[in-house]
């Protein structure tokens, strides 16, 4: 029996896009999403990319007699995109999930940022996400994966108080020191939460390149080796749009999956397990201090690809600013909208990095400039804010005149 693991998780996510909003709009069209190019988008993606990585997934499931493993977690916004534009994606998603051996994580319903901001909205959104995950799959999660790998000492306190008591987060090298991300950690403030860390060089030489590295099954399992000399488990996350989007079929990204659960089990090295059972498995060597904000996204795994510029800060402070008023108004309509415009995509379109992480923001982004993107999403902001206020005083229209009747009455 394998004495080392490998944990292969895949972050699933699509953002509702924004159509080109103008000045003029405000206050006089409150539709806010290009429905063309979400449908257009999430096709292309599901032919390229899910619907052939689930069914070579499945296969590899029944292949090795269900010792390959592999975690998923997809977001709200993409379930909502898949039930609408391409339901046999979902379809797929259960059928792997019928076969015991995938584990769905949970996550913020709207790939969002809640949990720098709101913790009433962090709260409100895992719990959505984890009714829709039991709704659609029949599982309930009980491992925890924050927008993009999002982790800090208060966030999870929050996520061990809602019951989740193993945590997905980066194992950034600011944060690690000379540790290695190949083993469980806890969390400092909250010892009894595990931590899986993210390697994030086995994982980019994957989802990041794989093209130009064009490794072999079998080289990969010697860099595994090599990297997990000292080490539990070896933690490959990365998105799943990977497989067929970002590496295209024609560099061997479907082939190399293809052989890798065979070349990992012949070795004997690894075996392959889920997140809940690394846990289970391992137990934790150490904890892990994280005071600010990390994630695995650019070079400095922290927050700033969201929230590192001035436009960014001002539509983020922007949008939770409007949280309050919301629940009182307490509108299914606005609350929906309002999910939507959480999604991160939007605040990582407005990013002014530049050199290797300009690129891969750029390739990500619809919108010409950051400015532009900034532009846009505040002018939704703006009638966004009509609706709500305008809600907001109907509301207290409609609270005098009770309280004027219940006055007549009482005389």
């Amino acid at each position: 029996m394998a004495s080392k693991s490998i944990c292969l998780y895949f972050q699933v996510h699509q953002p509702t896009r924004l159509r080109l909003y103008r000045f003029f709009d405000i206050g006089k069209d409150s539709h806010y999403y290009d429905d063309f190019a979400n449908r257009t988008i999430l096709r292309r993606v599901a032919q390229k990319c899910y619907l052939p990585a689930n069914q070579l997934i499945l296969d590899l499931i029944k292949q090795n007699k269900g010792k390959f493993k592999v975690a998923y977690s997809i977001s709200g916004s993409a379930l909502d995109q898949f039930q609408r534009f391409a339901p046999e994606v979902i379809d797929s998603f259960k059928a792997l999930a019928a076969t015991g051996r995938v584990e769905f994580l949970a996550e913020t319903y709207y790939h969002s940022l809640a949990s720098l901001s709101s913790e009433s909205e962090f709260r409100h959104q895992v719990l959505k996400h984890a009714a829709k995950i039991e709704e659609l799959f029949g599982v309930k999660p009980v491992t925890f994966r924050n927008t993009e790998l999002i982790y800090s000492n208060g966030i999870g306190e929050m996520v061990y108080d809602m019951g989740y008591k193993t945590m997905l987060t980066e194992g950034a090298r600011h944060i690690m020191g000379w540790q290695s991300p190949n083993y469980v950690y806890t969390g400092e403030t909250q010892p009894k939460l595990k931590l899986l860390l993210r390697n994030y060089t086995l994982s980019d030489d994957i989802a990041f390149r794989f093209a130009q590295n064009k490794v072999t099954a079998e080289q990969y399992v010697g860099w595994m080796k090599e990297n997990a000399k000292e080490g539990d488990v070896v933690n490959l996350f990365m998105d799943y749009e990977t497989f067929g989007e970002h590496q295209s079929a024609e560099t061997g990204i479907f082939d190399f999956l293809r052989a890798l659960p065979a070349a990992v089990l012949a070795d004997g090295t690894f075996g392959f397990v889920t997140p809940a059972e690394a846990v289970k498995k391992y137990k934790p060597v150490s904890d892990i201090a994280v005071e600010d904000p990390i994630s695995w996204a650019d070079e400095e795994r922290d927050v700033t690809a969201w929230l590192g510029n001035e436009l960014q800060s001002e539509a983020f402070k922007k949008v939770y600013a409007m949280t309050e008023k919301l629940s009182i108004v307490n509108d299914p309509e606005l609350w929906e909208d309002f999910g939507h415009l959480q999604e991160s995509d939007h605040f990582y379109y407005m990013c002014t990095k530049f050199f290797s992480d300009g690129e891969v923001h750029k390739y990500f982004n619809p919108y010409d400039t950051p400015y532009e993107a900034f532009i846009n999403y505040m002018n939704v902001i703006s009638d966004f804010q009509i609706r709500l206020d305008e809600k907001r005083a109907a509301l207290d229209v409609k609270e005098a005149a009770v309280e004027e009747l219940g006055g007549v009455k009482k005389k």
